[in-house]
């Protein structure tokens, strides 16, 4: 390749254009045959994600620039919020979702130390993780079987004068019990915080209004990590249609600063330099003015340019899911005599991101996994199983401080001890969630 007598524009065409016949010629070529390992997640692209990642990396600007503002903006209209704020991952997504609670702007309503957030302990870490390290104490609720989302019959059992917050996630896919969580927030003026990372495309009728997961609570949370519902490999997103919540979220996002130019840009609101803010001189450069403690989450225009080509694949992606989660199902109707069907929760329509089965009494769990994942199918546990049980609890269970458990969390232990999935992304073919079924079938008999 050349670049003699030809323009930058040019040039770059021709780039894409091989970067196009390099993917399709190389990659995603390589169909399933039985004896191929099934992951429970993959990525699914095509030439679109890696031309636009080329493309970003051309322009060499690396951090956020216009691949990320299509994205928020584009990413915001699918999910119906007016305000999305790309981050680096869906951890940083869920710790931005509560610092932002946090606030001083806030006032009566920002959650301080020692508040108190309900929240399941049946789940991934990093939902609990930023109450924590806040300082506010989460407290534990039960969940239920076959839907694996928190027992709405405990909220009020949990609610305490320290109340402020929930913050829970919908289990893989499945929405929890929206209307009744919401509701209650409603009349405690509790914040909802949906952790979605599970959950994208997920839907949820409330008052005979379809809204997506992640948009029924104050602020909702997303992963684009590569075995979620859309990926950019690292990544995650933070929404809401909460304007003061929006403008918190961004300056914690970007290091806690007052300003609002975006990266590369100075004095859009032309006061930089004539303002007085806390007790810094009069005049002091706006672009250096911190109104919260901070940190730099932001995602890169590479990340940004993939998640671009992803989200125009999305819809598909959820169908395919929903395709895949309902196949498998039917076939493992067969032996839910040994085995505890998911099930969707009622006024709902998930997005399935992997479909959870519990053993019944008599079938040995580590049996069936180790026989499932000899004959070629990953499985996963439901992540943490019981938080509460992990090391990272130790010095917490050891003071008996930090945290709350309302009653007793046997459904939760239930669980730990019993409970397995595997996946349905969208990758998958009729014929490997076929072969799913028949090892998962002739594990448990």
């Amino acid at each position: 390749m050349h670049f003699d007598n030809k323009s930058e524009s040019e040039a770059k065409r021709e780039i894409l254009d091989l970067v196009k016949e390099y993917c399709d010629t190389y990659h995603n070529v390589k169909k399933w045959k039985e004896g191929d390992r099934i992951s429970y997640a993959s990525r699914v692209y095509d030439n679109e994600e890696m031309v636009n990642l080329v493309d970003s990396a051309l322009e060499f600007w690396l951090t956020s620039g216009r691949y990320t503002d299509r994205f928020e903006r584009e990413f915001a209209q699918y999910l119906g919020v007016p305000y999305c704020s790309l981050v680096n991952s869906g951890s940083s997504a869920n710790l931005l979702a509560f610092m932002a609670l946090t606030s001083p702007v806030l006032g009566e309503r920002a959650i301080g130390r020692g508040d108190e957030v309900i929240t399941v302990a049946a789940g991934f870490p990093t939902t609990v993780t930023p109450i924590i390290q806040y300082g506010a104490v989460p407290v534990f609720v039960d969940v239920t079987i076959p839907q694996y989302n928190i027992d709405v019959s405990k909220l009020e059992q949990a609610l305490s004068p320290k109340t402020k917050a929930v913050m829970i996630a919908h289990t893989l896919g499945n929405p929890f019990d929206l209307r009744t969580v919401r509701n209650f927030c409603n009349k405690y003026d509790l914040w909802l915080i949906e952790d979605n990372c599970d959950a994208l495309g997920s839907e949820y009728v409330f008052d005979g209004t379809t809204y997506l997961t992640g948009t029924v609570g104050d602020i909702g949370t997303s992963s684009f990590y590569p075995p979620h519902h859309m990926t950019m490999g690292e990544g995650g997103a933070v929404y809401t249609r909460n304007a003061t919540l929006h403008k918190i979220i961004r300056s914690m996002r970007d290091w806690g600063r007052d300003c609002v130019c975006p990266s590369g840009m100075d004095n859009i609101c032309q006061h930089r330099f004539d303002r007085q803010y806390g007790e810094l001189p009069v005049g002091y450069d706006h672009k250096y003015v911190y109104s919260h403690f901070g940190y730099n989450l932001k995602a890169t225009d590479l990340q940004a340019a993939i998640g671009c080509a992803q989200l125009k694949k999305f819809p598909q992606f959820v169908a395919r899911r929903r395709h895949n989660f309902e196949r498998l199902r039917k076939k493992l109707e067969a032996v839910s005599d040994r085995l505890i069907l998911p099930e969707a929760c009622p006024n709902s329509n998930p997005s399935w991101f992997g479909f959870l089965m519990t053993c019944r009494e008599g079938v040995d769990r580590e049996k069936v996994v180790s026989y499932i994942e000899a004959h070629g199918v990953q499985t996963r546990m439901l992540f943490s199983g019981n938080l509460i049980k992990h090391p990272c609890f130790d010095e917490l269970r050891r003071t008996k401080q930090g945290y709350r458990v309302v009653g007793d969390l046997n459904v939760t232990d239930t669980v730990m001890s019993s409970t397995f999935w595997v996946g349905v992304y969208p990758g998958m073919s009729d014929e490997m969630i076929d072969y799913i079924a028949k090892t998962i079938i002739d594990a448990v008999r």
